[in-house]
This record gives C-alpha cells, sequence and structure tokens, in this order.
C-alpha cells in the first residue's frame, strides 16, 4: 500500500509526502520528454526488444532443438517471498517514523505561522521580528527534512529490492538451468505468455526455502568472480549475471508497491 500524508509548507502549497517507490524529479522529466517527443515509451521498448530477441533465438535454433520458455513476475515475487514480506514491513515501520517526525515539525511551523498572523500587530516590533524569525527558521527546517526524508526512503527502498532482485535471479537463473529452459524473461518485458510457462511460483518457493539473508545468494550482491575460480563461481555461457538482471528489474520493481 502507498503511504501518504499531506504536509502544507510556509508558503500555503499542498505537498504530498512521496508515494512510494519514490521517483525523482529527472525520472518525472524524462516521461514527460519522451511523451512529447513521440519517442516509444521504455516498457513498449523494453517488449519490443524481447519480441525481436526471441525471433532472433528461433532462428538460431536448429529446427530439431527443443525450445523451452518460461516467464517470471518479478513484482509478485517481491510482493509475496517471505524476504519480501519482511522488508515491507521494516519499511512500513520507518515511512510511518518519518511521517510523524515530520508532521511534528509540520504542527510546530503552523502554529508559529498562526501566531504570527493573530497577535504580530499586536507585539511589540522585536518580539514580532523574534517569533518571525523563528517561524522562517523551522520553516525552511521542516523544507530540508522533508526533501532529506524523501530522498533517504527512496534509497532506503532501492537498497531493500536489490538486495531481493539480486536472490530472485540467482534463484532463476538456478531454475533455469536444472529444468533445461532456453529462455527465462521478466512477465513486464513480454507482450503475452500463456499462464502454463509462468514459473513465479516456483522460484517463490525455492527462495522461501532458502532461508538465507536478502543479498547473499552467489557470493553476495555486487560480487565479481575472480579469475581462476571454481566452475560454479564463474559466468555461465549465455546467461546474464544477476547484477545485471537486478539493475535492469529495480527500475520497476519495488517493495514499495
Amino acid at each position: 500500500m502507498p503511504y501518504k500524508i499531506g504536509l502544507i509548507l510556509p508558503d500555503s502549497s499542498k505537498f504530498n509526502f512521496a508515494q512510494v517507490p519514490l521517483a525523482s524529479d529527472s525520472q518525472s522529466r524524462a516521461t514527460l520528454v519522451d511523451s512529447r517527443s513521440g519517442r516509444i515509451p521504455t516498457q513498449m521498448r523494453n517488449r519490443l526488444i524481447a519480441v525481436a530477441t526471441l525471433l532472433t533465438l528461433f532462428a538460431a535454433v536448429p529446427a530439431r532443438a527443443e525450445v523451452k520458455l518460461a516467464y517470471v513476475d518479478i513484482q509478485r515475487a517481491l510482493n509475496e517471498c517471505e524476504a519480501g514480506k519482511a522488508a515491507k514491513a521494516e519499511f512500513r515501520v520507518k515511512v510511518q517514523g518519518v511521517e510523524q517526525k515530520l508532521q511534528r515539525e509540520q504542527n510546530d511551523v503552523a502554529g508559529l505561522k498562526d501566531e504570527l498572523e493573530k497577535k504580530g500587530m499586536l507585539m511589540k516590533p522585536e518580539q514580532r521580528q523574534s517569533l518571525q524569525d523563528e517561524y522562517l527558521t523551522k520553516a525552511k527546517n521542516f523544507e530540508r527534512n522533508f526533501k532529506d526524508s524523501k530522498d533517504d526512503l527512496e534509497r532506503k527502498d532501492q537498497e531493500m529490492t536489490g538486495k531481493i532482485i539480486h536472490d530472485l535471479a540467482e534463484v532463476i537463473r538456478d531454475l533455469g538451468e536444472k529444468s533445461g529452459y532456453t529462455m527465462v524473461m521478466e512477465k513486464q518485458s513480454i507482450l503475452w505468455g500463456t499462464p502454463g510457462i509462468d514459473i513465479t511460483d516456483q522460484v517463490i518457493r525455492s527462495y522461501n526455502g532458502m532461508h538465507t539473508k536478502p543479498g547473499t545468494l552467489g557470493g553476495g550482491v555486487g560480487t565479481v568472480p575472480s579469475a581462476g575460480g571454481d566452475d560454479d563461481d564463474e559466468q555461465r555461457a549465455g546467461a546474464p549475471s544477476p547484477g545485471d538482471f537486478g539493475s535492469a528489474v529495480a527500475k520497476h520493481s519495488s517493495i514499495s508497491k
């Protein structure tokens, strides 16, 4: 569930506290530019790339060879795996704590503004100036804390999501190799797929059964196999690394959805 709180800044403009996942201003501008320039939206472009990849794959595979495909709904896997549920609960507590802190700051600013408007004209000049300075200081602090809190929540969301996606990528690659799949795709990158090739439930069960700390499968997040390592640690031919997979999928998947 999204989390919102209305925050009234000193200039009386209305702010909605960041509905997570928190998109950056640059992301918002990028989306607007794409729509105005008539370019193909990123999601549709990814799906077209997936279709082109499949056509190339079918053309390259010998006629008698079996092509075995599957797809995974990563967002659903995030929502339903045990690690994802725990991360969501932890993130929700963090969001609520931030909301409460900012709400208190907002109330302080609103109280000073109300006092200044109702009693300011009756005060001595030095008293009114002192109250006005206090109001402006707290208002600026509030706006800064609002922005910092939004940025911090976005970083936390990306960090927690990235660890789980890394593990899911390891599970998917392992299942794909053991089950002999030619390709395992992400649901949002395909135009259509029969439910019979959806292995999301299998991925969730496998990941839950490992009872591992998020981000530790396959040597952990961000690790790179060293030269001369064991065969199991080396990158499999034709398979993207979990890190590459996670970087792409994390752009549209989040524990906060």
